[in-house]
């Protein structure tokens, strides 16, 4: 049991923000896919034993609870017995008295060990449930990323949307934030270039356009003097 939970803690422990970098360096949430698979396979084995664990602790605290109500009743009879001058029967029930004492006793022990345990349990359970829920959110958040990485449909509102994702304040969300802002920013810079050179092209062949219009109408002009002399 011990080893499970050192497993699971040693899972929740782990750095959601190598996480995500080995997911964004791939450019897939393939990396995030897996360890959600883990997360759910662990919480199950988790959950399985923490039902056994939960079984075992009301049944101890059941049998604490039944010897200690007959060591009770057992102790009254025995002052009845002394009371009416029956020693043997008084002994015997005070012999009786003890075991079930030492029994209920051992059962509490058992029985605060094992709540003891199935708490560790239930409290790993809801880190472990808050983690999955923390990478499949951000699993979302990536994969949108991504795509918008991938897509690269318009710059600015892209570069935008990833200044809002960082100011939310999550240290892990902002680091992805910068990193895809980084590669769009590159894309930004790719872009800028192939739109300066289509502008340059552009404005030379409108200037050249502009220079055989002016060429021609000097061409006409001069064919219109001579026609005229």
């Amino acid at each position: 049991m011990a080893s499970l939970l050192d497993k699971i803690n040693t899972f929740v422990n782990a750095s959601l923000h190598s996480i995500v970098d080995r997911a964004l360096e791939q450019n897939s949430v393939a990396v995030m896919d897996e360890y959600i698979r883990q997360a759910e396979r662990n919480l199950e084995a988790l959950e399985e034993s923490a039902a056994t664990v939960g079984g075992t602790v009301r049944t101890l605290k059941r049998k604490y609870t039944e010897f200690s109500e007959a060591a009770d009743k057992l102790d009254r009879d025995i002052d009845t017995l002394i009371l009416s001058g029956k020693d043997d029967l008084a002994a015997a029930a005070q012999a009786e008295l003890n075991t079930k004492q030492q029994l209920a006793q051992e059962y509490y022990e058992q029985w605060q060990q094992q709540e003891t345990q199935y708490q560790q349990m239930l409290n790993m359970r809801l880190k472990l449930e808050a983690r999955l829920t923390a990478i499949r959110q951000e699993r979302e958040q990536l994969r949108a990323l991504i795509e918008l990485s991938e897509a690269k449909k318009v710059a600015t509102r892209t570069i935008r949307s990833l200044d809002d994702l960082a100011s939310i304040g999550d240290a892990e969300i902002s680091s992805l934030a910068d990193q895809v802002r980084t590669r769009l920013d590159t894309e930004d810079a790719r872009l800028d270039m192939a739109t300066r050179n289509l502008s340059d092209q552009i404005d030379d062949a409108v200037r050249g356009g502009e220079i055989d219009r002016q060429l021609e109408e000097r061409r006409a002009r001069l064919r219109s003097q001579r026609g005229d002399s």
